[in-house]
């Protein structure tokens, strides 16, 4: 599949997937994001999005431990209308543990995330019912209790 994009202000290529399943992204300017206080950290590129797909992008499982940074969304989904010549991508980030002087520095070029594109859900119709006849799992966060 080939994907159109469009790079902003000198920012890092994106590459090919070479192990796993997720892309690599990258901040494309410095900021420092206070403690206790949220960003937005430009990621420098725009995609132009198949019909029917969207991007899921996440923090890499270093983020946090590299930054002291969440991402504030969990994870954000970018869909097939956020398309245009300047709909480039960003990282909504809160500081929860300072890595310098009461905060953080995020610099142009660091991997701050991560993204992989997916099949949107296909339309679904809900059917009312009373019962599942189906047997009970134990309740909610019951995994591996039986």
């Amino acid at each position: 599949m080939k994907i159109k994009i469009k790079y902003f202000d000198g920012a890092t290529k994106l590459k090919k997937i070479s192990k796993g399943n997720w892309i690599d992204v990258y901040a494309n300017k410095d900021i420092f994001v206070p403690v206790n206080d949220r960003a937005m950290v430009p990621l420098g590129f725009a995609l132009e999005l198949p019909k029917g797909w969207e991007g899921h992008l996440a923090p890499r499982s270093s983020t946090f431990k590299t930054w002291g940074i969440i991402q504030t969304n969990s994870v954000g989904v970018v869909d097939d209308t956020y398309i245009g010549d300047n709909d480039q991508w960003h990282m909504p980030v809160y500081c929860l543990q300072a890595k310098d002087e009461n905060g953080t520095w995020i610099k142009k070029g660091d991997k701050i995330g991560q993204f992989r594109i997916m099949e949107v859900m296909p339309e679904i119709e809900f059917e009312e019912v009373e019962f599942f006849n189906n047997i009970d799992r134990g309740g909610f966060g019951s995994t591996g209790e039986r």
